[in-house]
């Protein structure tokens, strides 16, 4: 398994870089989805939102504010439902509550391929919101790193303040760190390139090239299973 090294134990599954590079894609490819196709708000950059919403707020455009609250509710409602997951599943299905998460990604974001236009962009935004909450809730540790696949300020700080110790504190292993945080964050920013330009040649239905990706990180957990 990655990250298996002489006299330590393996990284799990769910916390290897190739695990991660996948989610930082489809959150990169959410945002994009969401802010070209759906309304215009973020799914993934709950700060976004709030910032969208004080701006619209000091406009006098309480329509659109409250529009923005929708994402940033359904975001948290799926932290506090992962919570829950965690608190009171028994040991054994907590071994893999990480593919419960995905399989749950997969299906709702199936079925927002199949939404028409017409129907409200907040129905849409709930779901996807409350998705990419559970993945960034579910999902926090990259080779015993913390992360977050859906957002990446926080990767930003992490993998400079790593590459800083790199460089002046001369720790080969800070750079390698860095390393990891700054993929993460292309892999994020090209799975928004990816968003973008899917979400204008397929349109609504390009929103299944993420269930695409969540399967092939599902199958890829499934085979560690023992």
């Amino acid at each position: 398994m990655e990250g298996k090294q002489p006299g330590t134990a393996a990284v799990p599954i769910h916390e290897t870089f190739r695990i991660a590079a996948l989610l930082a894609v489809v959150g990169g490819f959410l945002d994009a989805y969401t802010y070209i196709l759906r309304g215009g708000v973020f799914a993934n950059a709950q700060t976004g939102n709030m910032v969208l919403l004080g701006v619209y707020a000091a406009q006098g455009r309480y329509r659109q504010a409250g529009y923005c609250i929708i994402p940033i509710l359904a975001f948290a409602l799926g932290v506090f439902i992962t919570e829950v997951f965690k608190k009171y599943f028994t040991e054994k299905e907590f071994n893999i509550y990480e593919h419960w998460i995905i399989a749950i990604e997969i299906i709702l974001l199936s079925v927002v391929g199949f939404v028409p236009a017409s129907v409200p962009d907040s129905v849409v935004n709930v779901t996807i919101s409350f998705v990419c909450s559970l993945q960034v809730n579910s999902f926090r540790k990259m080779k015993n790193l913390p992360y977050a696949s859906t957002m990446c300020t926080g990767n930003l700080r992490s993998g400079t303040e790593k590459l800083f110790q790199y460089v002046i504190n001369k720790e080969t292993k800070a750079g390698i760190q860095a390393a990891h945080y700054f993929g993460i964050i292309l892999l994020f920013i090209l799975g928004a390139v990816a968003g973008t330009v899917l979400a204008f040649l397929w349109g609504i239905q390009s929103i299944w090239c993420c269930s695409i990706l969540l399967g092939i990180v599902f199958v890829t957990m499934c085979l560690t299973i023992r």
